[in-house]
Order: C-alpha cells, then structure tokens, then sequence
C-alpha cells in the first residue's frame, strides 16, 4: 500500500506534465481517501471516473492521462490494472486519428514489447529520436510528442523502460538492452546510425549504458539521471521517498527491503562516464529529493561533451517544464549535423520565450 499524501504529492509533476487542469484535479485528489481497491473513493476508480468524464467531452488524449494516473505509480491490483487497460484503450483511440503514429513490435531477450513509431518509412529513412519515461511513466504518457519529432524531419519512438506500464520485461542492469533491440527492429525504416536518445529520470541511466556499447547511437538527452550516488549512497538512499523505493523494487522482483542493495552495482564510474564519446545533455534539479546532488558533480567532471541545464526545482523540473522541453529538443537539434536551420532557429526562439515568462 502506498503512503496516500507522498501519492498524491508526486502525482502532481505528472499531472502539470501532461497538461491537465490543476482546478479539476486538484477537487479529484481531496475525493481520494484510499489507496486501494477500485470503489469511489479509491485512487483507481476517482482518476478513471474522471477519464470517463473526459471521454464523454470529446477530449480522448486528456482521457487517456487520468487513466494514466489512475495506474499511477505502478499496477498493484484490479483497480490500477483496469486503469491502465484504459488509458491504453484511449491513447489507441487518439493515435487512430493522428497521421503517421503505428504500433511496432520488438524483440527484446526473446519477449515482444511493444512501441508507439511515427515517421518511419523505407523508401526515406529519416534520423531516429527514441524517447522513454522514468519508472513511473507508460510510453502512453509521452507518445503525444510523436507529432512534433516527425515535424522535426526525424522518426520517432516512445518506448517504456522494462517493467512499466505493458512492458513484460524485468528491470535490471540489461536493461539497455532495449535500445540496441528498438534500433535493430528499425533499420530499413530509419537512419538507425544517426540515433538521438531523449531518456527521461531512470532511463536515462539505461540510455548511457546503451551509448556506451552501440556507436549508432549519436546523443542524448537526460532529466534528473541517476549516475552512481544514488545506487551506492547508503545515507541517500535513508530519504529517498517511499513511492521511488518501492516502485523500483516493484520493477526489480525484490523486497522494498532490498533494493537497494540490489541495485548497488548498478552504478555508472567516472571511468564509463569519461568513455562516453557522444553529447550528454542534462537537465537537473537543485532540490531533487530522488538523485543527490554528487551525481551531477560526477557528470561536470567526467563526461567530455557535457550540455547542463539546472533548475531551482524538484525531481523532473516540472515548474520549468515548457522551457525545458524547448531546451531538450533544441539539444537534440544542436547534436545534429544535419539539422534544418530553421527549425534550430525556432526553437532557439521558443527557448528564449519560455525564459522570459519564468523570468530567467
């Protein structure tokens, strides 16, 4: 069961992510009084009611995101798994309506996982963005950017890092497996050797062990990556928040208990950040209350093409979200050498309008 104030405190970067109506969902949190089961009241069914409601007003994509958070952090029961079932179902309804958004399916250690795709094509390969969410977040969660990296003259793919959401996979230090295995299932429909990551919280630690190994990968972009403290960092690991501890463990196969001794070996040396060839550009938090500060030190001394960008916020940045996610395309666009000038140049703009409404 999880902590319901920690819950509903951790939903709201989420929710202001995905752009949903802070007075709508603000009233749909004080109806919640329980964590489990799936009557009124309960997290699943409050969240789904209100996708439900959403649904009936025609706003199909905003539907899909309050089943999401109806699933929120991770499937434990009839309630959350009903709600993911739906906020899949939705999400399947939207895309049917947008051009060029397909289903793909890859292999990945002998299982099938699934993948959003747009702008894939034989006959005019384009450069390939794969973009994938944190432990916490489905590919449904950001699948909507597809339309926008295909206006970018790239194809695109949202993927979800093992365990989450339909992924059958387990999470573990392979897990950058997934990667290769997206770029492989491609070629032919995309210039898979010019490969861009944008690899948001947890993934992004998969996302450099991918780099490490596959030289078709070009650069990445990284919010809030956990490096090597937060694996290793005994005193940390006491004041992570419950919601990230146990869901880590929910993905692992383990105890909350023992997570992190399990995962201890997972962390990244400044000798692997050091052989990292390719641009890192980072977003990170001053506040981050899930990966300590040390890793953003080891980042400044040990990656060669380090692009930083902190803010004064928490976990994911979500009072600078506009502005960061101008600054992570236009990273992406700066990593390329043959990126359209003057898409460059209008991102350029959009970062410098962001800026000036957060008055930096």
């Amino acid at each position: 069961m999880n902590d319901l104030s920690e819950l509903k405190r951790f939903v709201v970067a989420h929710a202001i992510s995905q752009n949903l109506p802070a007075g709508h969902y603000a009233s749909l949190l004080e109806r919640i009084t329980s964590d489990t089961g799936d009557e009124p009241g309960s997290w699943p069914h409050e969240w789904i009611r209100a996708g439900e409601e959403a649904e009936a007003a025609g706003e199909t994509l905003a539907a899909c995101q309050y089943y999401n958070m109806g699933r929120f952090p991770f499937v434990d029961g009839p309630g959350r798994k009903r709600a993911l079932a739906r906020c899949v179902e939705a999400f399947e309804r939207w895309r049917r309506e947008q051009p060029g958004i397909e289903p793909v399916t890859v292999e990945v250690g002998g299982l099938p996982v699934k993948v959003w795709a747009t702008g894939l094509s034989a006959q005019e390969p384009r450069p390939l963005l794969v973009v994938t969410g944190g432990i916490v977040s489905p590919k449904e969660q950001w699948a909507p950017v597809l339309p926008q990296i295909a206006a970018f003259g790239m194809a695109g793919v949202v993927a979800e890092l093992p365990g989450v959401g339909e992924s059958p996979l387990r999470y573990g230090p392979d897990g950058w497996r997934l990667f290769p295995a997206i770029l492989d299932a491609l070629a032919g429909r995309a210039k898979v050797s010019e490969t861009y990551l944008l690899a948001l919280s947890f993934s992004g630690h998969l996302a450099i062990a991918a780099a490490l190994r596959d030289r078709r990968i070009r650069g990445l972009v990284g919010n809030g990556t956990p490096i090597h403290d937060f694996f290793t960092d005994t005193a940390w690991q006491a004041r992570v928040p419950r919601i990230t501890r146990d869901t880590l463990a929910h993905l692992a196969g383990v105890s909350p208990d023992a997570v992190f001794a399990h995962i201890r070996h997972w962390a990244l040396d400044d000798r692997s950040l050091r052989d990292l060839e390719i641009p890192f550009a980072a977003v990170t938090a001053t506040g981050d209350e899930i990966i300590p500060p040390g890793d953003t030190e080891r980042l400044r001394r040990s990656v060669r093409d380090l692009r930083l960008i902190e803010h004064p916020d928490v976990h994911g940045a979500p009072s600078y979200l506009a502005e960061t996610r101008v600054w992570s395309l236009l990273a992406i666009q700066e990593m390329r050498p043959d990126a359209d000038p003057r898409v460059t140049a209008a991102l350029t703009a959009a970062l410098g309008a962001a800026r000036a409404r957060t008055g930096r």
